[in-house]
This record gives C-alpha cells, structure tokens and sequence, in this order.
C-alpha cells in the first residue's frame, strides 16, 4: 500500500446512463497515490463504460456522483483537458491515423500535454530511446504511421509507449493485455510499473483475466458485476477469480461472504 492514503482518484456514487439505459449503478472507487488498482468483469459489466466516463466520452450521460482527481471535480472538462490534467486512456481498440508518423505523433502529444519544453531537444530523445528499448520497438517504428498496419501487440505497445512519455498522474489502461503473448504481457507490465511504482502517480488495469496482474501485483482488485462493484481484494482475488469464476462468486455473495 501506499505510505501516503493522499487519493488521485475518488469517485462517489457514480450512476452512468446511454440513451436512457442504465450501465453503471452506483460506483465507488479510490485510488490512493503510487497505487494501482484493477477491474475485472464479464463482458458487459461496465468495465470500458467505467473507463471512458472518467475520461469524458460524450455519448454518456451522468446522472449522479462525482469523479475527482486531486480532488478536482473532472466533469466539467473536455477531454483533452482532462488530458492536461494528467488523465491518460490507453484505448481497447487504438484508432489508425494514415499519413501522421509515429515520431511526429508522440513529439505533438507531449508538446500538447506536458508543453513544449518537454518535447524538445535530447531530454525528448533520451527518454523516447530508453522507452522504447525498455519495450523492444525498434527505431524504424517511428517512420510508420499511426497503427496503420500494426499487430495488436504493435498497438498495446504503442500505447504503452505514450504512457511512459506522458507520464500522467492517473493511466486507465483498458485491457491492455488484450492479443499479447507472455513475452509481450511482461513487456507492457514493465512500462505501467515504471510510471507508477515508487511514484505518486496511479493507475486503473480494466481486464478480464489475472495474467497481466501477476506482473504488475495491483494494490486492490475490484470485482464489477451488472454495473456494480460487487467484491475488493488483494491480488488473491483475481487468482480465485480466475480459478472458480464469476458464477462462483456471486454465489458466495449470495451466501454472505465478505471480499472487502
């Protein structure tokens, strides 16, 4: 656990709607800095909701509750200011961008984030070398175009990539272990580590499955059912999770057990 309980993230009773159907029921979640926390799910639960609503999609509608970062309420705020904010969403599918080079990209998104200082001069270059030697992209990477072609493992590497360049105050990284193999998983393991272990920054891992978890050993697991955070934990809990599944535990719920 974190030696300071100083909260990045705090969201209080968050009810989240889509065109008058009701996805996320109620959700409380805290996240303390130098933390990572995760969410695991069925499909359908409301993992990804859970994600782009911190992030400010438009197509949801807020019907009560707060989401605070440094105790800053983010609902008022586009998302690219929740961007400067230092809110960072690693995207389940990534988007292709044809004619706009990686290079480019990424020098562009910490000017636009960090300021242009940060994208400037061999500070830049040092950092973008080390990152992504530490993630196995080669130098030729940054001539191609925006995951115009890329592998799913290209693209979670990709995002990754960004994350260490921006370093942000709070990454939502949804199912970034999404088409990696193990070597891969590790890799993309590293990078979150790297921004947030032994940093005051944060990080929520919206998955389905504990692998990536074995690696990153998050601080608290939560457990959303129906739109509902139904069960918290230790790491533990993914591996019972993954060992007897959602039926099973929404049987103990029934029987009164406590995961809190």
């Amino acid at each position: 656990m974190s030696n300071d309980d100083e909260a990045i993230l705090e969201v209080k009773g968050l009810k989240v709607g889509i065109e008058d159907t009701p996805i996320l029921k109620g959700i409380d979640l805290r996240i303390p800095k130098g933390e990572i926390h995760a969410i695991m799910g069925r499909n359908g639960s409301g993992k990804t909701t859970t994600a782009n609503v911190i992030m400010g999609h438009p197509a949801y509608d807020i019907e009560e509750g707060e989401i605070l970062l440094d105790g800053e309420n983010l609902q008022e705020m586009e998302p690219w200011e929740r961007s400067r904010q230092g809110v960072f969403l690693s995207f389940q599918y990534p988007q292709s961008i044809p004619g706009l080079q990686v290079g480019n990209f990424l020098r562009k998104s910490v000017s636009s984030v960090r300021g242009e200082e940060a994208a400037r001069g061999s500070d830049f270059r040092v950092k973008l070398n080390q990152a992504m030697e530490e993630l196995d992209i080669p130098k030729s990477f940054l001539s191609r175009y925006v995951n115009d072609g890329f592998s799913g493992g290209e693209k979670k590497r990709f995002e990754i990539l960004q994350l260490m360049l921006l370093q942000p105050r709070l990454a939502v990284l949804d199912e970034t272990d999404s088409g990696l193999d193990i070597d891969g998983i590790r890799t993309v393991a590293k990078g979150i580590n790297s921004v947030v272990k032994g940093t005051e920054n944060g990080a929520l891992i919206i998955t389905h499955y504990s692998r990536i978890l074995e690696h990153v050993n998050p601080d608290r697991v939560h457990v959303m059912i129906g739109g509902k955070i139904v069960a918290s934990g230790g790491p533990s809990l993914a591996i019972l999770l993954e060992d007897n599944g959602y039926d099973w535990l929404e049987e103990q719920i029934a029987k009164g057990a406590d995961f809190q």
